[in-house]
Order: C-alpha cells, then sequence, then structure tokens
C-alpha cells in the first residue's frame, strides 16, 4: 500500500503542478503583470507550504534540527537540483531586474541567517539560538521584501497594461486551476514524503539521515515539479521566479514563524551547509549574468553540485 501512495503522491505533484502553472500564468495575463511577479508571489509561496508545515510543526514540537535543517536543505536543493534540472530541459532566461535586486536579496537573506546564528562566535553565548528577536528580524527583513514586491507589481502593472491575451481562460477557470493544482500540489507532496520515509525507515535509515536528505527533498518536490513544468511550457519567468522566491520564503518566512514560535537551537553542523547555501547562491549569480541565461552546461554542474553534497552529508553523518 506504501509504494501504491508513493505512486498517487507523484501524480497529484506532477498533474498539480501543470494546473498551477497554467492557471497561475493565465492569472498573471488577465492582471497585465509578469509571470516572473507571478512566480516570486502566488508560485513562490503556494510550492513553500510543504516547508512552512513541516518547520513550523517541528517548532511546535521542539524539533529545532528538523526545522532549520528542512530550511537550509530545501534552499540547497532548489539551487542546485531543481535550477539545475530545469535549465538542463530548457534553458533559462533571467531577466535583468532579477540579476540586479532578487537573486542578491536571496544571499543577503542566507548571510543574515549565517550572522544570526553565531551566538557564540559573535556574543560569546553558550549555545547557538534563533532566538524570538531573530524571528522578528527574519519578519521584518520579510516585509522589506513584500513592500518590494508590491513596487513591481505596480510597475509590471503599468508596462503590461497593453498586452491583453484574448485567448485566457474566464477568471473562475484560472482561480480554480490554480487553487486546484495548488492542494494537489501540497497533498501530493505529503504523500511522497510520508511514504518515502517509511520506506527508507524499512531499509534500515535512520531518522536523522531520512530528516536531512528525503524530508528536505520531498518538501521541495514541489518547486521541482512545479518549475520543470514551467519550464517545459516556455515560461522560465515562473520558473525563475519560484525557486528564487521560494528560497526568500523558506529563509524569511518560514525561520522567522518557527524561531517566533519557539527559539532554536542551532547544530553545529548547519554551518558548514549555510555557509554552502550562501556559495551556491553566489554561484547562480555568477551563472545567471552569463548572457542573462543559465544553460545545460552550467545546469549539469549545478546537479552534479548536489550529488557532491548529498555524498557529503551522508558521509558526514557516517562518521
Amino acid at each position: 500500500m506504501t509504494y501504491v501512495l508513493l505512486i498517487i503522491g507523484f501524480a497529484l505533484l506532477i498533474k498539480g503542478a501543470d494546473f498551477f502553472v497554467e492557471g497561475a500564468s493565465q492569472i498573471a495575463r488577465k492582471l497585465h503583470v509578469s509571470p516572473l511577479l507571478i512566480g516570486l508571489t502566488i508560485v513562490a509561496f503556494g510550492t513553500s507550504s510543504p516547508e512552512a508545515t513541516v518547520s513550523i510543526v517541528a517548532a511546535l514540537e521542539e524539533s529545532a534540527g528538523v526545522s532549520i535543517g528542512n530550511v537550509v536543505g530545501s534552499n540547497i536543493f532548489n539551487i542546485t537540483l531543481v535550477v539545475g534540472l530545469t535549465a538542463f530541459l530548457n534553458p533559462l532566461r533571467v531577466k535583468r531586474e532579477t540579476i540586479r535586486k532578487q537573486i542578491p536579496f536571496t544571499l543577503l537573506a542566507g548571510i543574515a541567517f549565517l550572522v544570526l546564528i553565531s551566538d557564540v562566535s559573535l556574543q560569546s553565548m553558550a549555545e547557538n539560538l534563533l532566538t524570538r528577536s531573530d524571528g522578528l528580524i527574519f519578519l521584518l527583513f520579510f516585509a522589506i521584501f513584500l513592500y518590494y514586491l508590491f513596487e513591481v507589481a505596480r510597475t509590471s502593472k503599468d508596462e503590461h497594461s497593453e498586452n491583453t491575451d484574448s485567448k485566457t481562460n474566464s477568471w473562475g477557470k484560472n482561480i480554480a486551476l490554480t487553487i486546484g493544482g495548488l492542494a494537489a500540489i501540497i497533498f501530493g507532496g505529503e504523500l511522497v514524503v510520508n511514504n518515502t520515509t517509511d520506506i527508507a525507515i524499512s531499509f534500515g535509515m535512520s531518522e536523522t539521515m531520512v530528516g536531512l536528505t528525503i524530508v528536505a527533498i520531498g518538501t521541495s518536490l514541489p518547486e521541482l515539479i512545479t518549475s520543470v513544468t514551467a519550464a517545459i511550457k516556455k515560461e522560465s519567468e515562473i520558473a525563475v521566479g519560484n525557486i528564487v522566491g521560494s528560497n526568500i520564503f523558506n529563509i524569511l518566512l518560514v525561520l522567522g514563524a518557527s524561531s517566533v514560535i519557539s527559539p532554536l537551537t542551532v547544530d553545529n553542523q548547519v554551518f558548514t551547509d549555510a555557509i554552502l547555501m550562501i556559495v551556491l547562491t553566489g554561484v547562480l549569480l555568477i551563472f545567471s549574468r552569463t548572457n542573462y541565461r543559465i544553460g545545460k552546461t552550467e545546469g549539469i554542474i549545478l546537479v552534479a553540485a548536489y550529488v557532491l553534497y548529498m555524498v557529503y552529508v551522508i558521509m558526514r553523518n557516517m562518521i
């Protein structure tokens, strides 16, 4: 039965992403805003729902390692495997605005995370914590990001006001596609995570190993499926916006809300992962500046980076 539910979960993810991208891109056209903005907001928020659910529940249950590890692991997964596979299938065009503002904002969020968890080094405290004050700082950064998005939305609407597409679906159909697709993505992601975890444990994997790998990968499957689907549909702006927006949401909103609910103790191993996350974000910025696109070669490099990271994590937890 576990394998049947796993297959159903993957089917829901794939079909849900198809509906979600279709509905979101149609709504963008009807609102006369760029698909990039829809990717940064509706799509990014929707595909980050599994990370938010897992991390907030983990915070309520005082499982700080799961909460923080899920976010950092998911962000690394997004930057490497999601971007890599998407670019390999269809090279991603990256807008100047994304290179100049949105990816640097992601980089800033990662650096802020590293600084705020460095209590022992910077403040001579007994342990590293993400406190409620740190969470409020994250949420303040998130509020600034939302303000920026509202400004982009206003400008974007002005620029796209004359580009009305008469072939778009009705409002009702677009909203139904978007909400139905999102529900399928979230439910499918939950089925995949739960059943893959059961299968992994049955093969003798520890819960810690499952959390570091399968939970982070499973909660990022919506980003992967949605971005790949968007790339196949030639909606590269939605694909890029989804990845960048999801990483910003994960650090600022998910970790912010989680640490406000309950202060999170930081495992020392997380520092290596956090530094790697920042370095990979910098690599993404460099790749994006190459002719304003991420091509197949860069995609292969990013996928290889994720494989090496997984090998490192497995080896680290075997010692």
